[in-house]
């Protein structure tokens, strides 16, 4: 069974522009031109021509087309618990992928075969010096290896039955695109983890405080990524972004076993971004309160009725839910459950309704988002599409991969170093023409809750991720995982918070219970796993009301809390504590 996993951390909407104590200096980018044509572009384009050109003049099979991807990451990051340092580090390292396709783009070596989804990239290790013998070598030795993985399975895929019966050609196996040369600069900002250390442990400290948590982290990781991308068919492309990312995780352990935890984390690419330490503080303080919440609060019982789900909440529900199922690969794999392979031009949400994909968007209201890019990795532009129109299904997210009706990309096909492209989602976007505000989207709630007469709904303000499945054999359903989750009474007590509850469904029936949305967009960004591997991702999308809405308990644990008394914040001062 596949599934399409989430993980969604919470990212500050509002950023203060107060300071506590001290900062390091302002993060500038390097001043000056952008650079010209890097030496690795050019080592990588000689390589690649040389070997293509020997390999059309003696290879049988020969291949119509090559592509070297490598992507450069320089990395570094700490973590801090209880104010004392845990993990530091500094990293370089740079992959290659080699992608070669041999047939024509009618049929290739990447033809599906039942399901089979082939896969040649390896994700070698090259140097970090643009020492050209030495790249070189290695993008020769990966050509042959990919070309010789190619050449097997093409001969499968021509000796296929299926092929030979006709079926499964109604697209080509690869889309024509035109070349593109382009090179932008990465910016290189001054930031140094020296720097961001006596910030970081003093935010951690900050949990001792609090006696409910059971352990917490606070951590802060950088990564500079370029990625130079070479193809036979001319393109020559360089681009690239940095990763800032704080992220803060508490968790604690109810009296009858259960793990609780609560997340936050802030997102950015560029280091003067990040929030001040007042919000960093504030965030603390209020994920330990939530903990304390959770520990008292009781267990939530299983329940079926009306919902609000907050923006970041419903982000994700749009991203397991609905994205995935809109990405193009999965609309001619028949062992793919195919949702919407059939619903182009027909209503598949309400009329209220639009979704949209945007990579070229790189922030909105100053916050910055996860899922930006300039290119994807197979050299197409990065462009917005609009997926629904007023509830009604435009298209899909394409990559080189077509499928009937759409024939070319939409720059929506991506990896990770050493897995195959495939369409995968970017910054998606919900926009509502039914927008109230949250007070009243609160007590158009309480209504329903009336008119179903039920004694509460749900509120569901944190989640932190979700799963979906959607192959054929499988169900068509889907998780969201709650951290934060209040009862709403209809008799207007005060709302309750429970724990222990996941938000389970299958798509259709969801999309059918939406009622109305708010009239204020909240961001989660995050990194999605599936077929390609972790790419970054966001979601932006007005808190929901949904008529109905079922949520099951989470399975329990056995553990219970510990039976033994904290150590004393003066215990190396004070001698050890007695137990009584």
């Amino acid at each position: 069974m596949r599934f399409k996993g989430l993980i969604f951390q919470l990212a500050a909407v509002a950023f203060s522009l107060a300071l506590v104590g001290a900062a390091p200096p302002a993060a500038k980018p390097n001043a000056g031109k952008p650079a010209a044509e890097s030496a690795l572009l050019d080592i990588l384009a000689k390589e690649l021509d040389r070997n293509f050109q020997a390999l059309k003049s003696k290879a049988d099979p020969a291949p119509y087309f090559i592509s070297y991807s490598v992507t450069d990451e320089e990395s570094s990051g700490l973590t801090a618990s209880l104010g004392a340092i845990q993990t530091k580090g500094v990293y370089r390292r740079r992959f290659l992928d080699c992608s070669v396709r041999v047939g024509s783009a009618e049929l290739d070596n990447y033809h599906l075969l039942e399901g089979d989804r082939p896969r040649f990239a390896a994700a070698a290790s090259i140097p970090v010096e643009d020492k050209p013998d030495a790249i070189a070598r290695t993008a020769w030795r990966e050509t042959d290896r990919a070309w010789r993985a190619a050449a097997e399975r093409y001969l499968r895929v021509r000796s296929s039955s299926q092929v030979k019966s006709g079926q499964e050609k109604a697209a080509p196996d690869f889309s024509t695109e035109q070349a593109v040369t382009a090179v932008q600069a990465v910016p290189r900002y001054k930031f140094s983890v020296e720097e961001w250390t006596p910030r970081i442990k003093r935010i951690s400290n900050e949990f001792g405080q609090f006696s409910g948590v059971l352990r917490s982290e606070v951590s802060l990781a950088f990564r500079r990524e370029v990625r130079t991308f070479v193809s036979s068919e001319g393109s020559r492309i360089q681009h690239g972004r940095n990763f800032y990312r704080i992220f803060i995780t508490a968790r604690a352990k109810s009296y009858d076993g259960n793990d609780l935890v609560t997340t936050d984390s802030f997102e950015a690419d560029d280091p003067t971004h990040l929030p001040k330490d007042d919000v960093l503080l504030a965030s603390v303080r209020k994920m330990a309160d939530d903990l304390a919440k959770l520990l008292r609060a009781a267990p939530a019982d299983p329940y079926v009725g009306p919902a609000i789900l907050s923006g970041r909440a419903a982000g994700v529900f749009f991203h397991e839910i609905f994205g995935h199922r809109v990405e193009g690969h999965r609309q001619r794999d028949e062992t793919e459950g195919q949702t919407f392979s059939s619903s182009v031009g027909k209503p598949v949400l309400p009329e209220f309704l639009s979704v949209r994909f945007d990579a070229t968007k790189s922030s909105l209201d100053r916050t910055d988002l996860n899922g930006w890019y300039a290119f994807d990795d197979e050299g197409v532009a990065a462009q917005p599409v609009q997926l629904v129109e007023k509830g009604i299904l435009k298209t899909f997210l394409m990559s080189r991969t077509p499928i009937p009706g759409f024939a070319k990309s939409n720059g929506h096909g991506r990896r990770q170093p050493g897995l195959e492209v495939v369409s995968r989602q970017s910054n998606l976007f919900v926009d509502s023409t039914n927008q109230v505000s949250d007070a009243e989207l609160k007590k158009m709630l309480i209504a329903e809750l009336v008119k179903q007469k039920k004694p509460y709904g749900l509120y569901f303000e944190q989640v932190t991720g979700g799963y979906t499945t959607t192959r054929r054999q499988g169900l068509q359903a889907f998780t969201v995982i709650p951290l934060v989750v209040y009862r709403v009474y209809a008799d207007g007590r005060p709302d309750e918070m429970v724990r222990g509850a996941d938000i389970v469904g299958t798509p259709l029936a969801s999309f059918a219970k939406i009622m109305a949305t708010s009239n204020r967009s909240e961001v989660f960004n995050g990194y999605c796993g599936a077929e390609s591997g972790s790419v970054p991702v966001a979601a932006v999308s007005p808190a929901l009301l949904v008529s109905e809405i079922e949520i099951q308990r989470k399975a329990g644990g056995k553990d219970l809390p510990p039976l033994l008394p904290r150590p004393r914040p003066d215990l190396n001062q004070a001698g050890p504590e007695v137990i009584q």
